[in-house]
Order: C-alpha cells, then sequence, then structure tokens
C-alpha cells in the first residue's frame, strides 16, 4: 500500500490554524487590514484552512457582526486558496442558529459548532443542539469537542449519533481521547482534527484528516510539514518536527494564554502591528514577551523576528 492509500479523508483540509482576530490599538474594533494580512500570511506559508471567530478568535468578546466582517476581509485577502470554517457555537441555540444562516450567506465553506459551555447540557441536549445548527443551513459541521472548556465532553454515543447526520463530517478534539477517536473513526465516516497542539503528531498517526493549530500562527511552515512528513509515511521526519514544534508548544501554550501568545508573537514576527486584546484577557507583560521572543529566536523554521521586546 502506497502512502497515498493512507491519507485521510480531509472534508476541510489538512494545515489549519484557529487564526486570531486583530483589534484596533484600544481594542475597541477590528483592525480588517491586519486580519488580511494574518490570513495571507498564514496561507503562504502552508495552511489551507483556516478557523475564524473560535476561542483563539476571541468570540465570547466579538459580536456577531464582528466575525461576519472578519469572513468577507480574510475571504477577499485569500480567495479560493484555503478552506473557511467560521465558529457558530455558544450555549444558546437560537444564537448558534442565527449566526450559522448569517454566516452561510457568506462565502464560507463550512461552520464550527463548539459544545454547549456553562449550561452543562445532557448528551441528549448536545445532540439536539448540534442537530438545530447544522439543519439551519447546507453547510458542512465541524464538532469542537473541548470538555475543558465546555465542562461537558462529547460521548461515544454522541459522536456515533451525530456522524449520522449528512452534514456533520469532521470533529476538532481538544479531549485528546486518542482510544475513543479510534473507535469513533472505525465506526463512523467523522474525520479528525487535532485541536491540542502538544497532540498533533499523535493525531496524525493515529489518522487525523489534518490540524486546527494555535501554534501554527507562529511556526505556519513547520505544521505544514509536520502533516506532509506523516502523509509521506516517514514517521522519523515526523518525530523531528515535532520536537522541534515542542518548545514553541510550550511557550505559547502553556505560560500565558494561547490568544495572547499568539497575537505577540505575530506582532514579534512583524505580521501584526500590536498584540491588543480584549477584557478579560489582558497583554502578557515584558517579562512573557522576553521570554516567548527568546523560545521564538531561538527556533528553527519559523518566520524570524522583526521587532525586539
Amino acid at each position: 500500500m502506497s502512502s497515498d492509500d493512507a491519507i485521510p479523508a480531509r472534508p476541510f483540509g489538512a494545515v489549519g490554524t484557529a487564526m486570531v482576530t486583530p483589534l484596533t490599538p484600544d481594542a475597541s474594533g477590528l483592525d480588517l487590514d491586519a486580519a488580511q494580512r494574518t490570513a495571507a500570511h498564514l496561507v503562504e506559508h502552508g495552511n489551507d484552512l483556516l478557523v475564524l471567530g473560535g476561542t483563539t478568535g476571541e468570540s465570547p468578546t466579538v459580536s456577531d457582526a464582528e466575525k461576519l466582517e472578519l469572513v468577507r476581509a480574510v475571504r477577499e485577502a485569500v480567495g479560493d486558496r484555503a478552506t473557511l470554517v467560521a465558529g457558530v457555537g455558544s450555549n444558546d441555540t437560537r444564537h448558534s442558529v442565527e449566526l450559522a444562516r448569517a454566516s452561510a450567506e457568506l462565502e464560507i465553506d463550512g461552520v464550527m459548532v463548539v459544545t454547549p459551555y456553562y449550561s452543562k447540557p445532557s448528551q441528549e441536549g448536545i445532540v439536539a443542539h448540534t442537530r438545530a445548527v447544522a439543519d439551519a443551513t447546507d453547510l458542512p459541521v465541524m464538532l469542537y469537542d473541548i470538555p475543558g472548556r465546555a465542562g461537558v465532553g462529547l460521548s461515544t454515543d454522541t459522536l456515533l449519533t451525530l456522524a449520522e447526520h449528512e452534514r456533520i463530517v469532521a470533529v476538532k478534539d481538544a479531549k485528546g481521547d486518542l482510544h475513543q477517536a479510534t473507535v469513533v473513526m472505525a465506526r463512523s465516516g467523522l474525520a479528525y482534527y487535532s485541536g491540542e497542539d502538544a497532540l498533533n503528531l499523535a493525531w496524525l498517526a493515529l489518522g487525523a484528516a489534518g490540524v486546527v493549530s494555535v501554534v501554527g500562527h507562529a511556526a505556519p511552515r513547520l505544521e505544514a510539514d509536520l502533516v506532509q512528513a506523516v502523509d509521506a509515511g516517514d514517521l522519523a521526519h515526523a518525530r523531528a518536527i515535532s520536537a522541534r514544534l515542542a518548545p514553541l508548544v510550550e511557550a505559547l501554550m502553556d505560560r500565558i494564554p494561547g490568544v495572547t501568545a499568539a497575537k505577540t508573537a505575530l506582532m514579534l514576527q512583524g505580521v501584526l502591528p500590536h498584540a491588543a486584546v480584549r477584557l478579560p484577557l489582558v497583554a502578557p507583560n515584558p517579562e512573557e514577551v522576553a521570554d516567548l521572543a527568546a523560545t521564538l529566536g531561538a527556533a528553527d523554521g519559523i518566520p524570524p523576528l522583526t521587532r525586539q521586546p
């Protein structure tokens, strides 16, 4: 069997980034020019999937109108060079349905539906919620399973039930249950995307379709190279790339919140003019910026720093 025979189906592409939402310096509005530069930068460095309006896009504090503006601007910037998926999930089914319908009127390729958070609904409630959003448009749906934020995860039975819906085609997994995913992939057509940068190689080796990365903001080409190495069946090379990414995963995901770390990395690399975020997020302190800059400066195979802390 050739390596091509082992490449999984990819309904949304393979190399994805959960893109930040660039803001004005006082965070009062969107910086659409910076959003277009960021999207173009990611695509030019190997991304074929951008997820907009997710948690890393500050979805709790970005309005629906702003999310739609962002989609329009990014599509204009990248054209058909990347698949665009809009985050439409919330813990209010009516709100999610309305946002999905509004997104479907734009040039969007799919929607992502996070498990309803804070309310901690039953599995039956999750199924009803997700089906309502999937029924609201003709767009394919990516589930987002992240119990660390949502408070409740998707059970195996729920995943298999939702997989029966013709438009629910993928899962972005930030739960890390590799055994559950093995079972679900064997018993359904759901494609998995790694939503946890520390496990990207493990997910790809298991048969995941691709990644939706945060670290990819700082190292988009390395993420693309990782996927390509696994596709080629070159596990030794994939392990070497994963080892190069490991310090970046620690710096961007463990020391400071991923949103602020990603924006700061893009600022240091000259893609963003600044790293403004909206409360309750706050900018990293000077020591944290210096630490991130040191890690980025020591990394091999990523865009060089054009600014110093």
